[in-house]
Parts: structure tokens; sequence; C-alpha cells
């Protein structure tokens, strides 16, 4: 069940992502991330009422916390990076950090995988790092190419503090994690929005854009909590990281964004590790 939800917030997480670079292209991607931010503390309570159980215990709402860090930052700098980059650059590169960096925590915690599981995650990397190797720049346009690479990485460190976080914390105490998380991932980004002050035409505009990203964002928040309560971080890490792959598969069937060979063996390449970490 753990593989099913994890997918499924790759689903959510990826489609977000692309509603949200989409928006920022066509309106302000500023506001689209305001706009977007409260949502996901709306699927909280949401949570909250719907699954109910558990307590919060101080350590719970610490780990909540420490992931609404990686939440704030990491949105910033993907919508940031979506709205002025490639959205098949800015993607990718965020889903490789995010997948790297909690896999090796868990093993780090002990987590015992199967041969079969243990070399899908390690196909997971370079499967993500081919996905990433995709166009979208004018050869020596240096400073066009570095924003959207730098806004992926920063947005993987911060996702991946994101996954780390809810996974310790867990799901005994229900949706209370996600709670204090995303209150101080709308206080980092309301920051962040205050600094760039969009105009007031560019709220009117950003308004649905905004409304779907932060939905699918709050939703693949919850999947992912229940998919980490239910299976190993190295694992569950893993397959919502792989988020890119809907991204890039509607960036190209929308937005006509090229795909390059590369891409295409990645997402293939990224496909056959899901299928050895679901067997």
């Amino acid at each position: 069940m753990s593989v099913v939800l994890g997918l499924l917030a790759a689903l959510a997480y990826g489609t977000s992502d692309f509603v949200a670079g989409a928006g920022g292209r066509r309106s302000d991607a500023i506001a689209v991330t305001g706009i977007a931010q409260p949502f996901g503390l709306a699927a909280a309570v949401v949570g909250l009422l719907v699954l109910r159980g558990g307590s919060a215990s101080p350590s719970v709402l610490e780990w909540g916390a420490l992931s609404g860090v990686g939440s704030g930052v990491g949105t910033v700098a993907l919508y940031w990076g979506l709205s002025t980059g490639a959205m098949n650059v800015v993607s990718p590169l965020a889903a490789v950090i995010s997948a790297v960096v909690p896999a090796l925590v868990g093993v780090a915690l002990g987590e015992r995988l199967s041969l079969l599981a243990l070399i899908g995650i390690v196909l997971a990397m370079p499967a993500l790092v081919m996905v990433s190797l995709a166009g979208g720049h004018k050869r020596g346009d240096a400073g066009a190419a570095a924003r959207p690479v730098a806004a992926g990485l920063a947005a993987g460190g911060g996702f991946a503090l994101l996954f780390i976080g809810l996974d310790q914390a867990g799901t005994a105490a229900s949706a209370w994690p996600l709670l204090p998380g995303q209150t101080v991932a709308i206080i980092i980004v309301a920051l962040f929005v205050a600094g760039r002050r969009p105009p007031r035409s560019a709220w009117r505009a950003s308004r649905r854009w905004g409304v779907t990203a932060g939905a699918l964002s709050g939703v693949a928040n919850l999947l992912y909590l229940a998919a980490s309560g239910q299976g190993q971080l190295a694992i569950v890490a893993v397959l919502t990281a792989l988020y890119p792959a809907i991204t890039v598969a509607l960036a190209a069937g929308l937005l006509h964004e090229r795909m390059g060979r590369m891409q295409v063996i990645g997402l293939l390449t990224a496909a056959a590790s899901v299928a050895m970490i679901s067997v």
C-alpha cells in the first residue's frame, strides 16, 4: 500500500508543479506561490478532521515544524525556478536531491531493503539525472542556464528535509505533523511574497493557478505522510521523488516543451525502477 500511496503522492506533486509553473509563466510566479501555500495548511486541517486519532507530542510537532522549513524553502525555490527556467530542468534536478538525501538517511537509520528494491532505488538516481539533461537555454547564455539549476538544487534540498521530517514525525499522530509544518511554510512563503510585492492585477490573474496548485500540493502532503507511515523512507521518498515524470510529460504534451533522447531514456528507466521497487 505504501508503494501506491507514494506513487499517488508523486502524481499529485508533479501535477501541482506543472500547474504552478504554467501559471507562473502566464501570470505571476510570486502571486501563484502566495495563493497556493495556505492550501497546504487547509489540507492538514481537513486531514485532522477526517483521519482523527493520535496525539501531538513535542517530538511530533518539532519534526513537523522542521518539515515545514523544507516545504517553504522548497516551494519558493521551485516555483521561482519553474517560472524562470525550463520546466523540464528545474523539477528533475529538485527530484534528484529530494530522492538521494532521504534514501541515504533511510539506509543510515538502519532500513533493510530487498536486493530488487535496492537495485530499483539505485537505478532511479541516474534516471532522474537523465531526465534533467534537457535543453531549454540558448548556448552561451550561462546566466539563464544557472538560474534553473540553482533553483532545482535549492528546491531539492528543501523537499528532502520535508520528506525526512514527515517520516520521522510518523503517522501515529494522524495529520498533526502537517499542522506546524504548513504553518511554518506559510510564514516563509509570506516573507518571500512580501519582499517581492506583486501588483494587485497579478493576484487576480494568478488565482486559479494558485488554488489548483495549492490544493494538489496539500493532497500530496497527506498522501506522502500516509505512505511514509506504512513504508520505508528510502523507498517511499524515491517513489515520490519520481514526480518529474508527470511534470515533464504534461510540459511536453500541453506546452510542447521538447524532450531529448536522454530524457526519454530517463523516463523509461524511471518506470523500470518503479517496477523493481514495487515488486
